[in-house]
């Protein structure tokens, strides 16, 4: 069933007219927690539409991964909207890190209202300044950023997106994520717990009331 709301929060801005494209259209989709989506080299059939979850967008080099964002509820995956101005060619994975939402357009529909709909545009530009300033920040991290400084805003980040603190994350998560090995993971999170930054429990990882958990 399609969420009328969510489209008229979302796409009210269209008139009528698109409103009523959408209803033909569009789809509705769950998808359940550590479920691939898309990959690199997979040709892309719909463009996604968070209405509640949150999806990990990311690449793969030598089974070590390189997040470039989180799509969080209201927001849609840039890389996938970029991919119907060319060969509709996916070149990242995507998946859901918790059980999730989508509203999904087909990707051929969505780029012939990009010309009966012109206004449509201001969607993927709002959506590039927001996955433009993600990606800048993970390079300043990558860059500038001391491996602890990263693991400890990586957890941060997790706890903003799912609202639990302690927070389940393995250290071969992590270190997935961050693209470094498991041990360095366990070796820095043991500083930093004799530090009294976190504390790690059968629960989770937890940041301490100290330290100010950024949202995202």
């Amino acid at each position: 069933m399609i969420d009328h709301q969510f489209i008229i929060n979302k796409f009210g801005f269209l008139g009528s007219d698109f409103f009523d494209e959408m209803q033909k259209h569009a789809i509705i989709d769950t998808i359940k927690a550590k479920t691939e989506i898309i990959r690199e080299g997979q040709k892309i059939r719909y463009v996604p539409f968070l209405i509640k979850g949150s999806i990990k967008v990311y690449s793969l080099n030598d089974g070590r991964e390189l997040i470039y964002y989180y799509v969080r509820p209201d927001d849609s995956c840039l890389m996938t909207f970029a991919s119907i101005f060319g060969d509709y060619t996916s070149k990242v994975y995507a998946i859901a890190e918790e059980d999730s939402e989508v509203l999904l357009i087909p990707a051929s529909v969505l780029h012939n209202w990009l010309i009966r709909f012109p206004e449509i545009n201001k969607l993927f530009y709002h959506e590039y300044d927001k996955r433009f300033t993600d990606v800048m920040n993970m390079v300043n991290e990558a860059v500038f950023h001391r491996l602890d400084k990263r693991i400890l805003s990586y957890v941060k980040q997790q706890i903003s997106l799912t609202g639990n603190n302690p927070i389940k994350l393995t250290h071969r998560e992590i270190a997935s994520n961050l693209g470094t090995s498991r041990e360095v993971v366990s070796r820095v999170l043991k500083k930093m717990e004799n530090e009294g930054e976190v504390v790690q429990t059968r629960d989770g990882i937890q940041i301490l009331a100290n330290e100010n958990v950024r949202t995202i």
